[in-house]
Order: structure tokens, then sequence, then C-alpha cells
């Protein structure tokens, strides 16, 4: 019964079931032989279960449980493109490469491999793999038994902690054995060694502290909020990206076409110079393919009343740090996201050329802003040889392999292709930090001409003090001219100053500038309050981060404020 038990145990995991029976034969309870024929058993019952749902069930098994828990269709299509270059002998080598072994026979079953080839390559395999598996963890498992026995008495909780030690040196140890492992682990180990990769919450954990201590400074912890009086918030969080833009170009900034496209019942078109257009009344119970339907003829009449073509930007009216931002190339793609859209998104025209963030700063009390800081902005990129593989390109380039797993999942379906020599694939289209592009101190783009140009843009908002530009320019050369550029989105005081990520920076010199940047923002919402501007109370502030809504029913009230005196213009 035993060893029934064994076999059945595989289906849920082949590694961890080998690395237990390991340890029971150090225990003296099985035997090794019969232990190894069992897991090879199991093992293959799963794997012939996996090849027949693949051969006669194809890819539409894919979507079904319990597949769909199991194995994507992006890694399926990336096994068959293996399977159609290297052969069956791939079931061989995906025995031995952790994560390829579900994809590798479902893929060996839609293509209809013969399956003596399929049984002949896994049993060889499987003649390798196992015995080697259960007799290593027996080994060891004997050892670290005996190493604890002083300790406890009783072999339960030893038994359970050798296997899951085991299981997790075995999987270190084989990743150890492969190029393309060595190098994951080397992504994971700078991403946590380079501060420019750690998460948000581990990062601001110091700016945070110093956020309290200004607003105990100030005695008002949200007074900040009050540095934008045209903004909710401040642009802190919950504002719409539309009104701000719509309202950047009734002042006749250069701001990129784009239409509002809204879920809700108002299902209205909001243009780039603020007027709003081609109202459509959607039935009580319109279901999300009509709703779907309705975005859809609001983007076309968009695309044709502003001459536009493919490639469009869609992304959320109120998102954070580049959530949901996607790049839409064709009209199948944008009725794609229009029908996943869970929120009012904006549809925005491509624009071409170099992108910036350039962070401006003006005092209530002072007749002219300045440029606090500037972010070039460069997608990562790598460049093919001729007979690396786009997977092996991305490990091995020394900035992309920081992001690798992010990359290797959203070119999952072509990381077998093989870029031409000198080919170059970007590896994102979206320039957040987040996706992987790199982030430089863009400062000496900086020139009397620009900085003239966004402080008049600024200054023609009226209640807008700080924040971040984020544009592109069809040059550096006209950019630095303050000419040639679009506004892409303005961002208030949640901004960062994103030029402290340029990997060149130390992280004491990127808490000097964003403890700089907090000071300033507190100073001007202490002027703006003393002027009239209400700041938000923290109850409302948390309420709105907490639930996030799509167009906060303060955003009207917040935006009539700017008509506050706010000093000198």
């Amino acid at each position: 019964m035993s060893y029934l038990l064994i076999a059945a145990a595989t289906l849920v995991s082949e590694d961890l079931t080998c690395i237990a029976a390991g340890v029971m034969v150090a225990r003296g309870e099985i035997g090794f032989l019969p232990a190894t024929l069992a897991c090879v058993a199991g093992i293959f019952a799963g794997d012939v279960l996996l090849y027949l749902a693949g051969r006669f069930l194809g890819r539409p098994a894919l979507h079904r449980a319990p597949l769909r828990w199991l194995v994507s269709e992006a890694q399926v299509s990336a096994a068959s493109r293996w399977f159609e270059n290297r052969g069956a002998r791939v079931v061989f080598a995906a025995r031995f490469l952790p994560g390829l072994r579900l994809p590798t026979y479902v893929a060996a079953g839609v293509l209809h491999t013969r399956f003596a080839a399929f049984t002949g390559w896994f049993l060889l395999a499987a003649g390798l793999w196992t015995p080697m598996l259960v007799g290593g963890s027996a080994f060891l498992g004997e050892w670290f038994l005996q190493a604890v026995g002083a300790l406890r008495k009783g072999a339960g909780i030893p038994a359970i902690l050798a296997v899951l030690l085991i299981f997790f040196f075995v999987r270190l140890l084989f990743k150890l054995f492969s190029w393309r492992g060595r190098r994951l682990l080397l992504s994971s180990w700078r991403r946590a060694t380079r501060w420019e990769f750690w998460p948000v919450w581990v990062f601001y954990l110091p700016v945070v502290a110093y956020v309290f201590r200004l607003g105990w400074e100030y005695r008002h912890l949200t007074v900040f909020t009050a540095a934008n009086p045209a903004m909710p918030g401040g642009g802190f969080v919950g504002e719409s990206k539309s009104d701000i833009l719509a309202d950047l170009a009734r002042s006749g900034a250069p701001v990129a076409k784009f239409a509002l496209l809204r879920r809700g019942s108002d299902l209205t078109t909001a243009m780039a110079d603020g007027r709003t257009a081609g109202a459509i009344a959607p039935g009580t119970q319109a279901g999300a393919e009509d709703r779907a339907g309705r975005l859809l003829s609001q983007a076309r009449e968009f695309m044709k009343r502003e001459n536009l073509q493919f490639p469009f930007v869609l992304k959320p009216d109120v998102g954070q740090r580049g959530a949901g931002v996607q790049i839409l190339r064709s009209e199948v793609e944008l009725a794609k996201a229009l029908r996943e859209a869970r929120a009012d998104c904006i549809l925005q025209e491509w624009v071409d050329g170099v992108e910036f963030g350039i962070f401006y700063v003006r005092l209530p009390d002072e007749p002219r802003g300045f440029i606090f800081s500037v972010t070039e902005k460069r997608l990562p990129e790598v460049t093919g040889d001729g007979w690396s593989t786009l997977e092996q390109l991305i490990l091995a380039d020394p900035r992309a392999v920081c992001m690798a797993r992010y990359f290797l999942g959203q070119h999952a379906t072509r990381l077998t292709s093989v870029p031409a020599h000198g080919e170059k694939v970007i590896l994102t289209d979206v320039g957040n930090h987040c996706r992987g592009a790199l982030f430089l101190d863009g400062g000496w783009v900086k020139t009397s001409a620009l900085e003239s140009q966004i402080d008049r843009i600024a200054r023609d908002y009226p209640g807008f003090n700080f924040g971040r530009f984020d544009l592109r320019a069809a040059s550096v050369e006209v950019l630095r001219a303050g000419r040639g550029f679009k506004i892409l989105e303005l961002n208030g005081v949640s901004s960062e100053a994103t030029d402290v990520y340029d990997p060149r920076n130390s992280l004491l010199a990127a808490y000097r500038k964003l403890f700089a940047q907090w000071r300033l923002a507190f100073a001007i919402g202490a002027t703006q309050r003393s002027l009239g501007v209400t700041p938000f109370r923290l109850g409302e502030l948390l309420i709105i981060m907490m639930t996030r809504p799509t167009r906060p029913p303060i955003a009207s009230t917040l935006r009539a404020s700017a008509d506050t005196p706010t000093g000198p213009a």
C-alpha cells in the first residue's frame, strides 16, 4: 500500500515525492529499489496522462482544469517550437530542467509525437533521474536524521524537515548545474543586492519615516496634499489623469492626443483640448461585450477624428507606477484590451522619440519655478548575434538579467526565436522602472530655454506647483531648445524625482534627493494652506488609498479651489 501511495503522490509533486521516498529509505522503512520503481511508475503514469491530454484534447485542454492550473499556453507554444527544432529528444532534456517538464509533455501530445519515441526517451531519462534523486535523498536524509536525532526524540518532525531541506537543496543544486539556472540565481542575487530593484515597501521605509518627521515638524501630517490645488489631494492618490491632461490642454500645453473611455453609464470621450464629445447612452443591462463594443466605437471615432494610426497607448485613468499600461498595435489587441478593462481608461496616441521625466517645483510666493530633476528613460534592449535565442540574450545581458523573470514572462511566446546578427529587440515599450526601463540622471538636458518653457506651461495651469511631467520629444536637441515635445502625463505630489534610480547613485544619495523632494512638498503645502487651501484629512486620505475610486467625488471640489490665490503668478 505504501508504494501505491508513493506512486500516487508523484501526481502532486514528483521531486518532493522522490525526496520523501529517499528519506523513508534512510529511515529503513522501505527498500531503495521498490521505492525507486514506485516513483518511476507514478511519474510515468502522470506524464503519459499529460501526453494523452495534449494529443486527444489539444490546445483547448489548456483552458480547462486541471491543465490550466499546471501549465500555460505560452509555455506549451515555446515547448512546441523547441520540439520542431530539436525533435523528441527534448523529452530527455526536459527531465533535467525544472519548469520544462509539464509544457514539454503536453506539447509532445499536441504535436502528435510518436508514442513509442516519447515513452522511450522518457524511460531513459527516468532511469537516470529517479534513482539519482531517491538515492541522493536517502544519503542526505540519513546524515540529516543522525544530526538532529540527538536534539529531538521521535522521527516525525526531523523527517519532515529533512524532506523540505533536501527539496530546496536539490532545486538549488540543479539550478547550479545549468547555465540558465545560474543566470536566474544571479538575477535574484542582483535584485536583492541592488537597491534600485528592492520592493517599494522596503525601499520607501526611510522615506515614510521622514514624511512622519516632516508631519511632526509642520504640525500637519497631510499638509502636502494642499501643494497642488488643481489636483485631488495634490495628486497624491486617486487623481484622474484625463482631467489633468484636459486642463493642461485647455491652457495651451502640448499634450499628446488622447480619449477617455468610460466603462460606466456615462460613456463619453474626453478630447485633448478639454472638450467632451461622442456621448453614447448605454442600456442599463448592457453586457460586457456590448460595453466593449461601444468603447471600441468610441476609440475608432477618436482615431478617425484625430487622423491617428496604430500603435496606441492604453492606460487606466487612475493608476500608479505604470500599472495596467499597454501598447496596442492592432485593432484586435485594442478590442481584447477593452473587453478586459475593469475601469475607465485613456487611449493615447503613440509619440515617437526620446522620453524624459522632468520634475518641476514652484514655491507659491515665487514668480518663477525651476526644474528640480530630469530623468532620461532608456528602454532595455538586447542585440542578436545570429545564433543565441532571445532567452539566452536576455539571460546573458548584465542589465536585462536583473529583470529576467519579468522579461521571460513578457516574451514567453518568442523565447526560442533567434534574432539575426545585429537585430535589436526592445524588451519593453513602456518607460517605467518597474517594467525594466533604465532611469538615468538627465540633468545634462536642462537648459534655460527648456526650463523657461516648462515654467510657462506650469504657470499657465492654475493651481499646479509641484510634480513631474512625463514627455517625449523628437530628439534631445529640440527638447533642449524647449520645443518639439508632447506631454504624456503630469503627476503631482506622489511622483518621484526618478533620476534617483540611476544605477550610478548611491542609496544615501537617492534618499537625500527624495528627502529634499518631500521637504519641498510640505513647504509648498504649508504655504498653500496659509492662503486658504484645505489639505485632505488623514482619514479621508486613507479611505481614498484603500478604495481607489475611479473618479473621486471630491475631484471637482478641489479643482474649483484652483482659483484660490496662490501668490504671484
